[in-house]
């Protein structure tokens, strides 16, 4: 869970280089929590919070929201979904791709978008 706090605090004191609005405060004011809580959680000392302040997170820090959710060891309730419909489908599919290089990847869901439209 460090990391997923570490990058968070990373990624916040970067924007806040040319913002001032990204304080500890700020930040925690717009997310929706207290600051003191946001403190803890950059600094590994509190779990990371819901996937709905993540998101709030993600969008706050201009972050890829599936990202934070998974440093933070979650995963999407829409995903959790698609994986609960086709569980041993989805499981055999990650296990299959978890060292399939990136080009690879990009490639297989490109093949699945055109599928799909």
């Amino acid at each position: 869970m460090f990391e997923f706090g570490n990058h968070i605090r990373r990624r916040r004191e970067e924007l806040r280089q040319s913002d001032r609005t990204y304080s500890v405060r700020q930040v925690a004011a717009r997310v929706g929590v207290e600051p003191s809580y946001l403190s803890k959680i950059e600094r590994g000392r509190e779990a990371p919070p819901s996937e709905a302040k993540i998101r709030a997170l993600a969008h706050e820090l201009d972050e890829d929201p599936d990202a934070l959710l998974a440093m933070a060891g979650k995963v999407a309730g829409d995903l959790q979904e698609v994986i609960r419909r086709r569980p041993h489908l989805m499981s055999q599919l990650i296990r299959e791709v978890q060292s399939m290089p990136d080009a690879n990847l990009r490639h297989l869901v490109a093949r699945a978008r055109q599928r799909k439209n």
